[in-house]
């Protein structure tokens, strides 16, 4: 049949052996443009028509579902197919494409850089063959005619390869990265060898091409025409992630020049330890999809360039290609940028998982041969990139046969890969028995197990020869955190013993960007609004960006976290420590400013040497101004000159130290630095395990109005109920205890129990409210009440204690005590408010600007902040809890001012609104605007995919008290 290629196990037929990208000087046409397009339901029918004038047009690239041709489809792990590999769908959307041009040469070399997820090829009516690995190059060799050539391709969704390529992302199809015409090449491959010795400072190249006399030119090394295969020893600056330098070169032969970068270093794993340069490197990673809103993995140069400059001005230093190899032009400028690459093969049949891994393909030998065609185009197309320190066999694959004598792909390609390029270590997750590669990975692991990974202590293998191989390999997480929607929450933890344990040497925060497409109606679309059969849902939403690459507040977070310097601030000193792998601390400028209750009253630059790294200085400070008020001292550490992916004065790092509390007499020092204040605000004032906190009241004014409205100072009261309905002349309605937040993904989702399963199953989302007495005492008004949801008989017992105070305030304290069996972390304590729709702005002084949660709270610093209502949303693509600020001492909304110690939240709609949408076009303003002043609020964790929430971070019921102070704002 014309078809069969599509169940056939091999990889292509008819193309070239793979070899490095480069471009020459040699003669070239793009392809790129628009192309006559048709699109047929099934791959049966005429793949070469004569007349192709009436058929569409569609760009390339692109991939057809984003043009309006079918639609996308989402799935994490299960086949939209029915598992019985090598067979497909006979409904095989098939896309036929057509191009006419004229040939500037006459013999040549077409290039598809990706195209998914097979293809076969036509000139001139002549079939040229046929190639799988969706997102690897193929190459054919081409004769052209004079005049007018046709270029025929019949490209299928689904083939024998899609079983390989079960990655975790949308089902898209088409020619859509770059097709390249190219005069067959004289020089056709080379591969650069660039050692560096730190021991002597030199630096060995040499290169290997198997065209005829090639000579090698690098004018900055003083090598001019010399022959290529070398080697030469000489004098060099070496690359890393840090100072990514880079050295021009030209490789010429026959007439051709090939122009490329060098980059001189050597990876080792020595002592179980990754090494670069002879150095310890510790990776600060993400893992990246390509993905754009509108294009899907089709990506230009320019949003490359923005990735890669937003994750350096958020201190990332490494990308894990997850999980197939980029674009190359991405490389490149990895290479330039300076960033390390793990490169991932286009492997991944998770999809057997859900069948119990019978017929996996990493175990089967009749896939052997696609296996070892993906490890080698990968491995031939980027050998030449300094950035890319760690070659990985794919991911989430299961494992070859453990039987003896039985098939094993993946060691094979390890086996492979290690021959063809000695000099990069090897990876893959899959296999936790780690025998044939050079690092341990996991995904996931919760912080105690990461800790005994960082102690070689884990839990031992059966095989004790295996057991000894791991414990001796360095360990990285190559997928941890998952940023989906509000979180990730303890990231911190996870830093902290990265920086303990030598062997452990960072991760990859799963993922760079949310997956979300522009949707007329949804804002952002995402699995199952395709009407698909099977899907995944807003799990393809996980990202530290947002589908437009705003940053999310996980970003912001994750810099603070993973800053290259840590700055510890004291009244009387600073101490810098450098936590950068290879570069001193010249490059950086540090400043110092000192805010009374949020403005500067003082500011100065901090003189700090040229500090090496892993080694620290502390230094004195200029002497603090006489301050009253609450005052913080804040060591910001910034380029001290523009960076390619910054500009000067950009921020690294900072800290952050309480000098003086609002009570202390002038010259009297708090001594507390911004995380322990973080922290200790996070737990009495909106993030954490519920405290007392107490604020003095005092003075009282009470006293009968019309109505039965009672007044207690400037709040006024029904005086049957003893509900508030106006404060400082400012309408109030439902002021009373709130437990309930809108699920975020990580309450949503969890293993084994969803956290927010078990709130519903307590009616947390849907509490009453009873009266159980109103109380007019000398000078204070009590009001009791029960809170329970309908058909429990657990309940929360809360007393509200309302007095004036002698500076015309409203103080109330609450008192909350638990009834019945809570065997539960809650949502949230804290007291929900109504407030007209007219408060617009929201003024505050407490931790900012950002929100941020107990586990999730190192980005905050404590100052003066005013935002909009609408600003202090963050519109996750799947709508949920968001916007809260932690450690608030005071805040103006409209006429109302708010003191204490809190957690706020403003919204125009309420909790529950926000719970029940599912996109952001779901969410409507009300005729109100609803406020949250909380005690404390339940962490975030990762459970979504990975831990939950760490025990200290954890919301019991338990009693508490809770004190704030109502007035009106001036």
């Amino acid at each position: 049949m014309l078809t069969d290629y599509l169940t056939a196990y091999r990889p292509g037929d008819g193309r070239r052996a793979p070899r490095a990208a480069f471009d020459s000087d040699g003669a070239r046409l793009s392809l790129n443009g628009r192309w006559r397009f048709r699109l047929s339901p099934t791959a049966e029918g005429q793949p070469v028509d004569a007349d192709f004038s009436s058929w569409d047009e569609l760009p390339v690239p692109s991939m057809w579902q984003l043009q309006g041709y079918g639609v996308p489809a989402y799935t994490n792990v299960n086949y939209p197919f029915p598992v019985e590999p090598p067979y497909v769908p006979d409904d095989n959307p098939t896309g036929d494409y057509r191009l006419e041009f004229e040939a500037p040469f006459e013999r040549g070399v077409l290039r598809f850089e990706g195209v998914d997820s097979c293809f076969k090829v036509w000139l001139n009516g002549e079939e040229l063959g046929w190639s799988t690995g969706s997102r690897l190059p193929s190459e054919f060799d081409v004769s052209l005619r004079p005049g007018r050539n046709v270029l025929a391709v019949r490209v299928h969704q689904w083939s024998a390869a899609s079983y390989l390529e079960d990655q975790d992302m949308w089902w898209l199809s088409g020619i859509f990265r770059d097709v390249t015409l190219l005069a067959t090449p004289v020089v056709n491959d080379f591969f650069v060898h660039a050692d560096y010795d730190h021991r002597t400072g030199n630096g060995t190249l040499a290169v290997e091409t198997g065209a005829p006399g090639a000579t090698l030119s690098v004018p900055e090394l003083g090598l001019s025409g010399v022959p290529a295969a070398g080697p030469y020893t000489l004098p060099v600056e070496p690359w890393s992630a840090e100072l990514p330098r880079l050295y021009d070169a030209e490789l010429s032969a026959g007439g051709e020049s090939v122009r490329f970068r060098i980059g001189f270093r050597t990876v080792a794993v020595e002592d179980g330890v990754i090494k670069v340069n002879g150095r310890r490197v510790l990776f600060r990673g993400v893992n990246r999809h390509e993905f754009h809103p509108e294009t899907g993995r089709t990506l230009d140069e320019a949003t490359m360039r923005a990735d890669i400059e937003l994750m350096k001005r958020h201190n990332v230093n490494a990308v894990r290609t997850s999980h197939y190899p980029p674009h190359p032009r991405f490389l490149e400028l990895c290479d330039e940028y300076g960033l390390w690459v793990i490169d991932e093969c286009d492997l991944e049949t998770h999809g057997f998982h859900p069948v119990g891994w019978r017929g996996n393909p990493s175990a089967d030998a009749r896939w052997r041969e696609p296996y070892l065609d993906r490890m080698a185009r990968m491995v031939e197309r980027d050998k030449n990139h300094a950035s890319i320190v760690i070659w990985s066999l794919g991911n989430e694959s299961g494992t070859g046969s453990k039987e003896p004598g039985g098939t094993d792909n993946l060691r094979a390609m390890a086996e492979w890969a290690r021959e063809r390029d000695p000099s990069r270590p090897l990876h893959y997750e899959g296999d936790w028995d780690s025998g044939y590669v050079d690092m341990y990975s996991r995904m996931y692991a919760g912080v105690e197990e990461v800790d005994a990974i960082g102690r070689r202590e884990e839990k031992p293998l059966d095989d004790p020869a295996l057991d000894e191989h791991r414990r001796g390999l360095p360990f990285v997480l190559c997928e941890y955190a998952h940023a989906m929607g509000n979180g990730p929450g303890g990231l911190s933890e996870y830093q902290e013993l990265f920086y303990r344990h030598e062997r452990c040497q960072g991760g990859f925060v799963w993922e760079w960007i949310d997956h979300g497409f522009s949707h007329e109606r949804y804002g952002w679309a995402y699995g199952g609004d395709y009407g698909e059969e099977l899907h995944d849902g807003n799990f393809v939403t996980d990202g530290l960006v947002f589908p437009d690459r705003t940053p999310s507040p996980g970003l912001v977070e994750f810099k603070k976290v993973i800053e290259p310097v840590r700055v510890t601030v004291s009244p009387e000193s600073v101490t810098v420590t450098n936590l950068h792998d290879f570069r001193d601390l010249s490059h950086l400028s540090f400043s110092w400013a000192v805010e009374e209750e949020g403005r500067e009253v003082a500011s100065g630059v901090l003189d700090v040497p040229e500090t090496g790294p892993d080694a620290s200085v502390t230094l004195p400070l200029p002497a603090l101004p006489e301050t009253a008020a609450e005052t913080w001292l804040t060591v910001r550490a910034a380029l001290a000159a523009g960076q390619p992916w910054a500009p000067a004065g950009h921020e690294i790092a900072w800290g952050q130290c309480q000098v003086r509390s609002a009570t202390a007499a002038p010259g009297a020092s708090a001594g507390a630095t911004a995380g322990e204040s973080a922290e200790a605000s996070a737990a009495t004032a909106g993030s954490g395990p519920a405290k007392a906190s107490t604020v003095a009241v005092a003075g009282t004014s009470e006293g009968a109005s019309a109505g039965g409205e009672l007044a207690v100072g400037p709040g006024v009261f029904d005086a049957a109920t003893g509900r508030p309905l106006r404060i400082g002349g400012v309408p109030v309605e439902d002021v009373r205890l709130d437990l309930w937040r809108a699920p975020t993904d990580n309450d949503l989702r969890g293993w084994p129990t969803q956290v927010a399963t078990e709130w519903r199953r307590a009616g947390l989302d849907r509490l009453h409210h009873r009266l159980l007495g109103v109380d007019r005492t000398a000078g204070e008004l009590v009001v009791r009440s029960r809170v329970a949801a309908a058909a429990q008989d657990r309940a929360m017992l809360a007393t509200y204690r309302w007095s004036a105070t002698g500076d015309g305030g409203l103080a109330l304290t609450l008192t909350t005590e638990p009834e019945g069996e809570w065997d539960f972390p809650i949502p949230r304590l804290g007291i929900r408010a109504t407030l007209p729709a007219s408060v617009d702005t929201v003024e505050w002084y407490g931790l900012g600007p950002g929100e941020a949660y107990s586990d999730s709270v190192q980005a905050a610093r404590v100052g003066r902040y005013a935002m909009s209502v609408d600003d202090l949303q963050t519109p996750y693509v799947f709508p949920q809890e968001n916007g809260h600020r932690p450690g608030v001492r005071w805040a103006e909304l409209g006429g109302l001012r708010v003191e204490g110690l809190f957690g706020l939240t403003v919204r125009r709609w309420t909790s529950e609104d926000l719970d029940a949408a599912r996109h952001l076009t779901d969410l409507v303003p009300r005729e109100a605007v609803y406020v949250n002043l909380d005690l404390a609020q339940q962490g975030l964790g990762t459970a979504s995919c990975g831990p939950g929430v760490l025990p200290r971070y954890d919301l019991p019921a338990e009693p508490a008290t809770f004190s704030l102070t109502f007035r009106s704002a001036v």
